[in-house]
């Protein structure tokens, strides 16, 4: 097995973080002449303060308006909540493992810390009504939103509220919004790179949503390590779904009839792809060898067995929950992003 190995960083405050003019703990701090150890012992009622300074932060905090969202010390056990939006349908939701996996690792981490973990899935635009009036209303100490397409109105509707926000992968239009995502074109990259060194060089892609970051990314990593070889590429376009798999799959073997290796940008668009090639009679790993990417639960069930690329969904959502625990209780943080390893994980499709 290639393996990449790495330590994720903590997750931090971006440069812009108060654009949207929501005053924060280090402005409480700067305007008070103290410490944001000292500003964060005078919110949580610590004895080790002195008055004079007690006085000062009490006094930045009227000044600027600075409320905090929650405070854990004074809150019984449990009444805080997180709210998980997934901004896709519920069909897609549903058959995607990955949505499971991530909420998993989130919620497990976010009980921990004696907060609970509510989901919505938000898709059409009654939906995007509905969630911005509950959100708007205070209901929830803060989100993580996933799924993310283009310049989702919900992110700028939540950095707008002051709604302390954790986006899951990177988002696609410029934010400064706090994200955790995985080493997308870095996965990419490693799996076209094993298919080379196994002599294959008509390469093709199944690529993800062009309106994710997630799919560019995984694009991205495909086509430069091509590129770099001195080979062309050729792309397709899904969504993540099985469905979407079949058919880019069917058209890219119209377009090159001699393909000799796929990349998929996800398990489920590779086990499409595999049924297309299935009923082409290509032999998989002998004709066209293919690799997916998740290594979600159907990488080891498709025959024959997928190689994929391996993301740390749980881990990416317990990062998002220890993140989104962090910026509601203004602790300081210091990286722009968290971007979690991959690995390639070999079994019989290439």
């Amino acid at each position: 097995m290639i393996q990449h190995t790495g330590t994720a960083p903590t997750i931090p405050a971006p440069a812009d973080q108060n654009r949207f003019g929501k005053p924060t703990l280090a402005d409480v701090a700067a305007l008070a002449g103290v410490s944001e150890a000292t500003a964060s012992r005078v919110l949580n009622g610590s004895a080790r303060v002195s008055l004079g300074a007690r006085g000062q932060v009490e006094d930045a905090m009227a000044r600027l308006g600075y409320v905090r969202w929650r405070a854990p010390h004074t809150q019984p056990p449990g009444s805080g909540s997180i709210a998980a939006i997934v901004t896709e349908s519920s069909a897609r939701f549903f058959s995607d493992p990955f949505f499971a996996r991530l909420l998993r690792g989130a919620s497990r981490t976010l009980s921990a810390a004696g907060l609970q973990l509510t989901f919505s899935i938000v898709h059409d635009q009654n939906e995007y009504a509905a969630a911005e009036r509950y959100l708007r209303r205070g209901g929830v100490d803060g989100v993580l939103l996933i799924s993310a397409h283009g310049r989702d109105p919900l992110l700028f509707i939540l950095q707008a509220a002051g709604i302390p926000t954790v986006v899951c992968g990177r988002p696609l239009a410029p934010s400064g919004a706090w994200y955790v995502d995985a080493d997308n074109s870095g996965g990419a990259r490693t799996a076209v790179e094993y298919l080379l060194r196994c002599g294959r060089r008509r390469i093709v892609t199944i690529a993800g949503p062009r309106d994710m970051a997630v799919g560019i990314d995984r694009q991205t990593g495909y086509r430069d390590t091509l590129e770099a070889a001195g080979l062309p590429a050729l792309i397709g376009y899904g969504d993540f779904t099985q469905a979407s798999g079949e058919h880019a799959m069917t058209r890219l073997l119209e377009r090159r009839p001699d393909l000799d290796a796929v990349f998929a940008a996800s398990d489920l668009m590779a086990a499409g792809a595999l049924r297309t090639l299935r009923r082409a009679g290509r032999k998989v790993p002998d004709d066209v060898a293919l690799i997916g990417f998740d290594d979600d639960p159907i990488a080891q069930h498709t025959m024959p067995p997928l190689t994929t690329v391996r993301q740390a969904v749980e881990e990416q959502g317990a990062v998002m929950a220890q993140c989104i625990s962090a910026l509601i209780d203004h602790q300081p943080m210091t990286e722009p992003h968290n971007k979690l390893p991959t690995s390639l994980v070999l079994r019989e499709s290439a």
